[in-house]
């Protein structure tokens, strides 16, 4: 229509960029999509290609305008969303010294252990609200200071993804308090950087780029980039926030008692409070969405990759068959475990195929599988992955209720809402009613709401209750959650028990992925 106005929402993610077109009323009218690899040469290193990803926004903001915009004016602004914890080092030109070392990056690990011993760790957690992981820039820095000087001390600047897309479209160097906090070198309660977080990670604010709220709205659009993108040179760019705490918003769960559950590759726990709160045992992460909207929770590297994993090593012949039929595998293997009940005759799979974030923390936590006899199968083993990976964010949300108060409803999205097994799986699990919304593209509609937000096009966040749907509802079934409930404890207690020896088992790995055996 032409007198349509629209605003787009742009998500960097991991594996993908995406720019939806919505309506200023928050209606889908299309979308692009770009994928790019992530490059993996061993198994502690996880970078991307920062101008890949940059390619990436510009072709998906021209995807929507080419295909969907009849005249530039008609879009009121494009507001970011972007995956946390990525680190660039640059040079003076701006020009990329290092690939994008994303979260999923573990070659700093010998310096968590560090951080926390001697330099403080703790203390600078409670503060920046960032745990003390390989995933954290703050422990990359240091890794980088101490073990590369000859590329650390030839940076100028310390950014990340979304701060090289901005040097690039406006050229100025700009980073929303959400991704900042992301860091693990931003201050919660003053939003100003924490000097001893920089002393530890070994630069000071002039490397770093200037600090601004999420909703702040930037213009200058070089006419290059503009032209590239087929936008007008004013059009107003919002900066948005970090993916997590905008796909709380998008799935509108910013009020007391509503969490946010999101099941992809990996996974994530959520909820919103009006203050900045740390976990004094360092479970949780603490990120701003806004001054008066703050996201706790814990991200878990453990989704559905380890269903992923299960396809790959385990299911040539369910892989064969699905060809076969045309079908999908994941649904094949979804039905089988369908077939077994709840608690899967005590199989239990502790998940931790990548290490582990929240609720451990653990970059040498290593996956298991407890309780295996010959009775159990193929089928069994594969609702134990699927009983896994919830009972792991279970653990999360247990964490999450201390502090956020008790959860009434779970907003549940990702790849995992396709599957009305998992989704009444974590209903049951949860004993909490569970719903799908609508929108899929949630952190793309967080973005948007919070780009209209900073526009003045809408007096509050709450605006986002109009704009999402509801396609799936569960509520939990009574037998199941009695059998859950039975398994639950043991799961956790064997969670500790476990941890005790992460570090032999992944010290032993390393010593014997080292020998060339027959």
């Amino acid at each position: 229509m032409a007198d349509q106005n629209y605003i787009i929402g742009v998500d960097i993610g991991t594996t993908s960029t995406k720019s939806v077109l919505f309506t200023e009323a928050g209606k889908v009218v299309g979308k692009a999509l770009v994928t790019y690899p992530l490059y993996t040469p061993d198994v502690a290193t996880a970078e991307q290609d920062p101008d890949e990803i940059f390619a990436a926004v510009v072709k998906t903001v021209r995807g929507v305008m080419e295909a969907y915009v009849l005249n530039p004016s008609q879009v009121l602004g494009v507001c970011f969303s972007a995956a946390m914890h990525s680190l660039i080092l640059v040079d003076a030109a701006g020009q990329p010294l290092t690939r994008s070392i994303t979260w999923a990056d573990n070659r700093s690990a010998g310096w968590e252990k560090r951080i926390k011993a001697d330099m403080n760790g703790h203390a600078i957690y409670r503060r920046t609200g960032t745990p003390i992981h390989p995933m954290s820039p703050l422990v990359k820095l240091a890794w980088l200071r101490h073990e590369r000087p000859d590329l650390f001390q030839q940076a100028v600047r310390f950014i990340s993804i979304k701060e090289y897309v901005f040097y690039r479209l406006l050229g100025r160097y700009v980073v929303d308090h959400s991704i900042a906090t992301a860091m693990g070198l931003l201050n919660l309660d003053t939003l100003t950087w924490d000097e001893e977080a920089l002393a530890v990670a070994g630069v000071n604010a002039s490397t770093l780029s200037d600090l601004v709220p999420t909703t702040e709205v930037l213009q200058g659009l070089k006419p290059a980039m503009a032209e590239a993108m087929g936008l007008r040179i004013d059009t107003p760019f919002i900066i948005g926030a970090s993916d997590g705490v905008l796909s709380n918003l998008g799935v509108g769960a910013i009020s007391p008692g509503l969490v946010a559950v999101t099941v992809g590759t990996s996974g994530a726990v959520r909820a919103v409070v009006d203050r900045p709160i740390t976990d004094p045992q360092e479970r949780l992460f603490c990120y701003p969405l806004t001054e008066h909207h703050w996201v706790i929770g814990g991200a878990v590297n453990n989704g559905g990759i380890a269903l992923r994993w299960v396809r790959d090593q385990l299911a040539d012949a369910e892989v064969a068959t699905a060809k076969r039929l045309g079908q999908d595998v994941y649904g094949l293997l979804t039905r089988m475990a369908a077939a077994v009940p709840p608690g899967s005759e005590g199989l239990l799979f502790h998940p931790y195929l990548m290490g582990e974030r929240s609720p451990l923390w653990n970059a040498n936590a290593r996956a298991s599988v407890f309780g295996l006899s010959v009775k159990h199968t193929k089928s069994h083993l594969v609702r134990a992955v699927l009983e896994g990976i919830v009972y792991n964010l279970y653990l999360v949300l247990k964490a999450l209720e201390d502090f956020a108060g008790p959860a009434t409803l779970i907003q549940a999205t990702g790849g995992f809402a396709e599957s009305p097994l998992w989704r009444q799986m974590m209903a049951d699990i949860f004993n909490r009613e569970v719903t799908i919304p609508e929108h899929y593209e949630s952190s793309c509609l967080g973005a948007a709401v919070l780009g209209l937000y900073g526009l003045g096009r809408v007096q509050s966040l709450d605006a986002v209750t109009t704009m999402i749907g509801e396609t799936y509802r569960h509520q939990p079934i009574a037998e199941n959650v009695t059998a859950y409930q039975k398994v639950l404890p043991l799961f956790e207690h064997l969670t500790v028990v476990f941890e005790r020896e992460y570090d032999a088992i992944a010290a032993l790995q390393a010593q014997l992925g080292d020998i060339d055996l027959p």
